[in-house]
């Protein structure tokens, strides 16, 4: 212990006390709790003697004893933790606990017939079903919120932006749908990969579950039952895809968070002035300049993001393990599995937050596309002239043109009247009305019924 009274228990940024809100949430923290995980375990390990005991495998009563015994509380965890230390072995020390906290006609059914990667297999699957869950109730409401966003700006003409140069108006509402089209598609692959990757594991030493004398296959479908967790056709002690498949599922989902809190920083920043983020009197943006108001919510979930992304190649290597059990890949999955499930979790609650308290500036929206009128015209411009001079020669003619017209800061409407060539395919109102086109309150609202019309 430090002179300080320091314990120094707490070595990740997830569960300082300070911090570790920023980089996870209650919920994580309780699903992946060293703790709660051996009570897991020992869930597990007591679901395995109550189905044994269905089945007649081993005696109702000593089911019974083992399911009574088999809480955290009422084992010594200060000899698990000795035992994990001494032998090297994760699990053998609880094992030994539970065992000893049975009566001995009890105790030695303990475990029977099981192998410890059955055990800590089948514990991580709630784990990852929890997550699920959690995100779900996250992801749910973050899109109702994105969607009442969507209708009420579908009309509102803003940017639209590529390679970060002006290119088009669109309707906010569409830019916000396109958020909203891709976190559907994210709760989509999560729902179909929650009915594969919690799946029990019981198969034994090396898949033949040549422990379960003959029961194998009844016993591993009332153990999932009991659990909750999908029936495996055959043992996947080495085959880790269900795991690699929920944390890039996972990381995917951040990423698509991330995309959208950077688009709100972005669009926060004063030159861009179209949206402004939630804020409260006593919010410090800087210690040494007062009138900050940073995107620290957003910044957080683009972080957060890029540390589920890192995640994803530790979950693809423990793809690759040896023969029938390697232990290199349960290693990289305890690390990468609670990781990447405190970054999502607390990426999708931030982002609600941010998106609850967001506000759209409508008149910044027309204004910054009135700024480029010009620039924004071209295509329509091209189009028009496409008839009569087909549509190469088009966009070569109104490329020279609006190109020179950049270089030499002059708008386009006038280098187009100071050469006079359009004239001979345009009138002077037909030109002033490609330019209206393309004003905020001339915009089409397909764009805006489509929007509508599709959420």
């Amino acid at each position: 212990m430090s002179p300080g009274g320091c314990t120094h228990e707490r070595g990740h940024i997830v569960d300082s006390r300070f911090f570790g809100a920023g980089y996870s949430t209650e919920a994580s923290r309780r699903i992946f709790c060293d703790v709660c995980r051996f009570q897991r375990w020992l869930d597990v390990e007591a679901a395995l003697a109550l189905s044994q005991a269905e089945l007649g495998m081993i005696p109702p009563e000593a089911a019974t004893a083992i399911a009574e015994a088999a809480r955290v509380d009422q084992l010594d965890l200060e000899q698990v933790r000795a035992e994990i230390t001494r032998t090297g072995h994760s699990l053998v020390g609880l094992v030994s606990a539970l065992q000893q906290a049975c009566a001995p006609d009890a105790g030695q059914y303990v475990h029977f017939g099981a192998t410890t990667q059955d055990i800590e297999d089948t514990g991580q699957c709630p784990e990852m079903r929890d997550v699920l869950n959690e995100l779900d109730c996250l992801l749910k409401p973050l899109v109702a919120d994105l969607a009442d966003l969507a209708r009420t700006h579908a009309a509102d003409a803003a940017l639209g932006r590529t390679h970060a140069q002006p290119a088009l108006p669109l309707g906010f509402g569409l830019k916000v749908a396109s958020w909203i089209d891709e976190l559907l598609r994210d709760t989509e692959r999560l729902g179909q990969m929650r009915d594969r990757a919690p799946a029990a594991q019981l198969f034994g030493g090396v898949g033949t579950m040549a422990g379960f004398d003959g029961h194998g296959r009844k016993l591993i479908q009332v153990f999932a039952e009991r659990l909750g967790l999908a029936v495996p056709t055959v043992g996947w002690h080495t085959a880790r895809d269900r795991v690699a498949e929920y944390v890039c599922a996972l990381a995917m989902t951040a990423g698509t968070l991330g995309r959208i809190a950077d688009e709100l920083r972005t669009l926060s920043r004063p030159e861009f002035g179209e949206v402004e983020l939630a804020w409260e009197h006593g919010m410090v943006g800087s210690s040494t300049m007062p009138h900050k108001r940073n995107p620290e919510a957003c910044e957080q979930v683009v972080a957060l993001a890029r540390l589920a992304a890192a995640q994803v190649a530790p979950a693809l290597g423990a793809m690759a393990g040896d023969h029938e059990r390697d232990g290199r890949s349960l290693r990289l999955e305890w690390a990468c599995v609670p990781d990447v499930s405190h970054y999502c979790l607390a990426a999708a609650a931030i982002l609600r937050r941010a998106v609850s308290g967001l506000v759209v500036d409508k008149d910044r929206l027309a204004a910054n596309v009135r700024a480029v009128r010009d620039d924004v015209s071209t295509e329509r411009l091209m189009l028009l002239l496409a008839g009569p001079m087909g549509k190469q020669a088009a966009y070569a003619w109104v490329y020279e043109r609006s190109q020179r017209a950049r270089s030499q800061r002059r708008g386009l409407k006038d280098e187009l009247l100071r050469e006079g060539d359009v004239l001979r395919y345009l009138t002077a109102e037909e030109l002033d009305e490609v330019r209206r086109g393309s004003q905020p309150e001339e915009l089409s609202l397909r764009q805006s019924r489509a929007v509508r019309a599709n959420l």
